[in-house]
């Protein structure tokens, strides 16, 4: 098993690689998954996004990491912290998309607590945000769920995105 960065009752997260591209595709193909985004990815969308992560833990020591099942391995999801540029100030964002078949049990949730606790206590962040398409209110409740509240609204993406925040 990969090394991990965090560790919760049921969850792994660990770092991205390139070998995990087939498994986030299966998130990225998915247009029901995908609805909040501006399309699907291809398969060098997907490795293009790999590299943006890999770039985001080499310049800022953190990204999205790949979330499994701490039991099994099953690949679930990605959730971490990644740098977001709001009212062109650099913020760091809870960032959180898991596959479909894993929709309502609660991993979204357990993750993005995992990585606001690893934000206040290993980062010192003083602040956090999440940014959450309007119309997306599963995405909203996790956001909720883990102590955040709107701060505003913004245009980012060609679309209406609340911005969540929460204080340490």
């Amino acid at each position: 098993m990969a090394p991990f960065i965090i560790s919760t009752d049921r969850l792994i997260l660990r770092k991205m690689d390139k070998d995990d591209a087939g498994k986030l595709l299966e998130i990225f193909s998915d247009p029901v998954a995908m609805a909040y985004y501006p399309s699907t990815k291809s398969e060098k969308e997907t490795n293009g996004w790999i590299e943006w992560t890999l770039n985001n833990y080499e310049n800022h020591g953190v990204g999205l990491w790949i979330a499994e099942d701490k039991e099994t391995g099953e690949f679930l999801g990605q959730c971490g912290i990644v740098p977001q540029v709001v009212d062109e100030e650099s913020r760091m964002e809870i960032g959180y998309l898991f596959a479909r078949r894993v929709w309502g049990n609660g991993y979204a949730t357990e993750a993005a607590t995992a990585c606001k606790k690893y934000g206040f206590e290993h980062l010192n962040l003083s602040e956090m945000i999440s940014l959450v398409d309007v119309n997306n209110h599963p995405s909203a409740k996790v956001a909720e769920r883990i102590g955040m509240t709107i701060k505003k609204k913004i245009f980012k993406w060609g679309k209406e995105i609340l911005v969540y925040s929460v204080s340490k």
